[in-house]
């Protein structure tokens, strides 16, 4: 049974766009079914974890919104800080989910239970993950994952449960 979620920003959690103003203010774009996917699966008392190679203060933004309870930014290292997040949380390998698109996400990937990319992750990353979505990055692939494991984990009665469903 999986029990927490990794998850990429840039290409799973947004489009991989990077939109900067001509005041080099940064934005992203964030879908909200992956938003209501994430919290759900929170108030079913698992847990997320953001494991990204940037550092923006609008991921900062949107974990705190969200409610996820780990936030990673700035690493190089990924497969690290799964290691350390395995440890810490007293997990195993196989009761953690991950997404991923890119070759930074290889070796997190190659460690975990369960292993996702979205439908634009590069050849490499499908062609290691059990899973390639039918979505892509910020187009609801995040959602779409967290659905597949939750019929998988036999939870959707008490997902739907979460909104009186």
């Amino acid at each position: 049974m999986i029990k927490l979620l990794i998850l990429d920003v840039d290409g799973c959690l947004s489009d991989a766009k990077l939109m900067y103003s001509a005041d080099l203010i940064e934005s992203k774009n964030f879908n909200v079914k992956d938003g209501l996917g994430i919290t759900t699966w929170i108030k079913m008392g698992n847990q997320v974890a953001i494991i990204t190679g940037r550092d923006s203060i609008i991921v900062k933004k949107r974990a705190d919104e969200l409610g996820i309870q780990h936030l990673f930014q700035g690493i190089s290292d990924k497969d690290r800080i799964l290691k350390e997040l395995v440890q810490s949380l007293n997990l195993k390998y196989n009761e953690i989910g991950a997404i991923g698109d890119d070759l930074n996400d290889y070796n997190m990937l190659s460690l975990v239970g369960r292993s996702f990319t979205p439908n634009n992750g590069v050849k490499e990353i499908k062609e290691l993950v059990n899973t390639v979505l039918a979505k892509k990055g910020g187009d609801g692939a995040v959602r779409e994952m967290i659905d597949i494991l939750v019929d998988e984990n036999d939870q959707r009665d008490e997902f739907l449960a979460i909104w009186n469903i």
